[in-house]
């Protein structure tokens, strides 16, 4: 998308404007009938299009190749000219997605601010676009956890491949996040990332919503799918998916096009598909409540992504990533974590996951004193269902949980070396430096406090 397409049947105008937009640096291709036109759109796609109206001894007049363009390729600007401009055909240009009308014979000047007005609000699109996924996946793609990089290294793997993707974990984990890293890396980057959430949509107007609709009323109107030409669908919690819907995707899958509902043109797309769900899937389909040929084809290549508490070492990172956040975006007052208060967040369980997190430290930003640093008190307050520490592993102390084994009293050994190890997920070496402790001598005394260190083994990914 680097050039700009002139679709004229008059000879002398493609040649007029080509010679004008180049003699400006751009690049142009010229095409002179609708067979031309969609050759070139179909072989790579143009950064703009200038268009006319009509075509002579052509298939399609300039409205159907605007229409045909828009449903392929929504993103390319498209410029309609017309020496029969007309009231009526400018807003049925506009109505089907033209970026402006310009009437024959035109205004150089005029032609050239429309045309880098076009050019400008495409790539601020495109732009905005890249931002917003990274500023919803950045806060979730930090960490430097066993889990976490295990997990990253797997996304790598499958980010220049076309391969369908699934991700399991629990809600609020970073399962979007993941499968937008993979889509900001790979060739697909610069096309749309789309979001189906099927869980939020009400199951009579799933398909409405995927395929789009066509109606004399009003015209076309594009499903997310449409939207998602070129790039990227997302579907989260795709359990929740009418079975119904099932089939269609299942067919979408298959051969890359559907029927918009009310509508009888094949819309043909290309797409990458990635889905997510917190449910068992294949308990689902033993249960009839999911197909098992659509749950083969999105599940290619599975990817686990660790909840919260399987990745305690990020946290700290994490909290400072939404510290700064807010402070930026929503003006709060910059606060530091207390040592105490950072132990705290660390031992905590997390059945919200990093959505919970956040919140926590939104509120505790809010709520709080500024200037003054966030401990313990400030994290308690509706900390959220289950946010007790299990097994004895009590909520010590901020200033006992931040000392070395050596000046904690002999009381609380058991739970201090507990919720330590839950703080490091499980790793003794981790947890050996941070105490002040041998490796070996710590096994010992954990054995010596009825600690089963192979249970403990298995806290970690």
């Amino acid at each position: 998308m680097s050039d700009i397409l002139i679709v004229d049947d008059e000879r002398d105008i493609r040649e007029l404007i080509s010679d004008i937009l180049e003699d400006e640096g751009f690049a142009t291709r010229r095409a002179a009938n609708s067979d031309e036109a969609m050759a070139e759109v179909n072989a790579t796609p143009p950064a703009l299009m200038i268009l006319d109206i009509w075509l002579k001894d052509s298939k399609m007049d300039g409205i159907d190749i605007l229409m045909t363009v828009k449903r392929s390729n929504p993103d390319i600007p498209i410029v309609i000219i017309s020496g029969h401009g007309n009231v009526e055909i400018a807003v049925a240009a506009i109505k089907q997605g033209a970026y402006d009308f310009i009437e024959k014979p035109f205004n150089i000047d005029k032609l050239m601010v429309v045309i880098s007005r076009a050019m400008e609000a495409s790539k601020l699109r495109r732009e905005n676009q890249a931002l917003k996924r990274r500023d919803v996946s950045s806060a979730q793609m930090l960490g430097e956890s066993h889990a976490f990089r295990h997990m990253v290294a797997q996304l790598e793997k499958v980010t220049q491949s076309n391969a369908r993707v699934m991700f399991t974990g629990p809600a609020g984990c970073g399962k979007e996040a993941a499968a937008r890293y993979v889509h900001e890396h790979s060739d697909r980057a610069a096309s749309p990332f789309v979001c189906v959430s099927a869980a939020m949509i009400e199951p009579e107007r799933m398909e409405e919503v995927l395929f789009g609709r066509e109606s004399p009323e009003r015209g076309v109107e594009q499903g997310l799918l449409e939207q998602a030409h070129g790039g990227v669908v997302y579907l989260d919690e795709v359990a929740d998916m009418p079975m119904g819907t099932q089939s269609k995707i299942l067919r979408v899958l298959v051969e890359q096009q559907f029927t918009r509902l009310g509508g009888t043109d094949k819309v043909r797309v290309d797409l990458r598909v990635m889905s997510a769900t917190t449910q068992d899937l294949t308990q689902r389909v033993r249960d009839g409540q999911f197909r098992q040929e659509l749950y083969d084809r999105l599940s290619v290549v599975p990817i686990a992504v660790p909840g919260l508490e399987d990745r305690r070492e990020d946290i700290p990172v994490l909290a400072e990533y939404f510290l700064d956040e807010l402070h930026r975006a929503q003006g709060l007052a910059r606060r530091e974590l207390s040592e105490a208060a950072r132990a705290h967040l660390q031992t905590m369980r997390w059945p919200g996951n990093i959505r919970q997190l956040r919140n926590m430290i939104e509120r505790a930003m809010i709520l709080g004193e500024a200037g003054r640093p966030i401990e313990i008190r400030d994290l308690q307050a509706d900390a959220g269902p289950g946010a007790e520490i299990e097994e004895a592993q009590i909520v010590l102390s901020g200033t006992l949980t931040t000392l070395p084994l050596r000046e904690a009293r002999e009381l609380f050994e058991r739970e201090y070396l507990l919720a330590q190890i839950k703080r490091f997920g499980g790793n003794i070496s981790r947890t050996a430096t941070f105490v002040g402790m041998e490796r070996s001598a710590l096994h010992r005394k954990l054995k010596s406090l009825g600690v089963n260190t192979a249970k403990l083994s298995e806290m970690k990914s």
